[in-house]
């Protein structure tokens, strides 16, 4: 059994249209996978969805085979489903510390909770010495760290990261990937969305593409970084035609 199913699922915002149409995909425990597409594909709303800031207007979200549909984000999350959005949503006037230990408040073992802060500060080294600093104060790669390790404080069994290099440099992109690439180790399955989309590919064992809310393609996320079709429509590379074995076939979304 998949760890989080959507069947059908369709989503938007007041009286607008919908935004997803449909939607269905599987996501396997301790794996990782990378949504892509283009601006109003529906991307971040599909992960507002799964941790309840969105409620879904037809169809079912299952997590571990429980149906998430009307229960609030924080009983979501108390299952073990974790959102980072793209402002990463940190507290600016606490210490680096009281942020990650935020992500902690559930668990009252405090052996266990040392644990933790112990394997985030292994994961992220550069925060171990900025730990009495105020976390307004550290460089966007630093709080990006941070909002990660947070959400490791929960001992997640998803983690859904919403643009995780947005506004940063390549240099502390690749070493933020590089992290998320060890998550899966810990027993962690990890959504992805990446507007470098080369980048959140490589991190990933598969994929979806959506387009206008709908599901178009998935795949091994290799397979779909290697196929002309998706790289000229999606990712924004014009290639030659490929050889007669060249093309990769992928499997056709399942909504509409």
């Amino acid at each position: 059994m998949a760890l989080l199913e959507l069947t059908d699922v369709a989503a938007g915002y007041g009286v607008a249209p919908d935004i997803l149409t449909g939607i269905s995909l599987e996501v396997e425990a301790g794996r990782t996978y990378c949504i892509i597409g283009p601006n109003g594909a529906g991307k971040s709303t599909l992960l507002k969805v799964i941790c309840g800031l969105l409620t879904p207007r037809a169809g079912q979200v299952t997590f571990a085979g429980e149906e998430l549909n009307h229960l609030r984000p924080d009983q979501i999350l108390a299952r073990g489903v974790c959102f980072v959005p793209q402002d990463r949503s940190l507290f600016g006037d606490m210490t680096v510390r009281e942020n990650l230990m935020m992500g902690a408040f559930l668990e009252r073992d405090r052996a266990r909770i040392a644990e933790r802060l112990e394997r985030v500060l292994t994961l992220f080294p550069a925060l171990a010495e900025r730990l009495p600093d105020r976390a307004a104060t550290l460089s966007g790669g630093q709080q990006q760290m941070v909002a990660l390790g947070r959400s490791l404080m929960i001992e997640p069994r998803l983690l859904m990261v919403d643009e995780p290099s947005l506004g940063l440099a390549p240099r502390l992109a690749d070493q933020i990937f590089r992290t998320i690439r060890q998550f899966p180790d810990l027993g962690i399955a990890v959504l992805l969305v990446e507007q470098n989309a080369v980048k959140g590919l490589e991190c990933a064992q598969w994929s979806f593409v959506l387009d206008l809310g709908v599901k178009r393609f998935e795949g091994p996320a290799d397979e779909i970084l290697a196929d002309p079709r998706i790289r000229e429509l999606y990712l924004g590379r014009r290639v030659p035609p490929p050889d007669d074995d060249g093309a990769v076939d992928v499997a056709p979304g399942e909504a509409n």
